[in-house]
């Protein structure tokens, strides 16, 4: 197994074990294993990305709907895709 499928292989053990969790969050839309993205642009780092439907700071957040920025050693990314409906 190469590097990449391990860590996608961990990165998907964290995101089964926390999904429910984060999901419980203000406005948590879902969980993905993507890209992490640093200035609206994608980087080569594979993340957990938490999808909302949108970003607000930190210090306007209930703490409890604060999310980790790293869960288990595997970087969290929230990434803004506003409100998700099934079609």
């Amino acid at each position: 197994m190469s590097t990449q499928d391990e860590q996608m292989a961990r990165i998907a053990e964290v995101q089964a074990k926390y999904t429910d969790e984060l999901m419980r969050k203000a406005h948590v839309q879902g969980t993905a294993i993507g890209l992490a993205k640093e200035d609206g642009k994608y980087t080569s780092e594979i993340a957990l990305v938490v999808l909302v439907d949108q970003k607000v700071p930190s210090s306007q957040l209930d703490p409890k709907d604060v999310i980790p920025k790293e869960l288990e050693g595997v970087r969290v990314d929230v990434q803004e895709v506003g409100v998700l409906q099934a079609q």
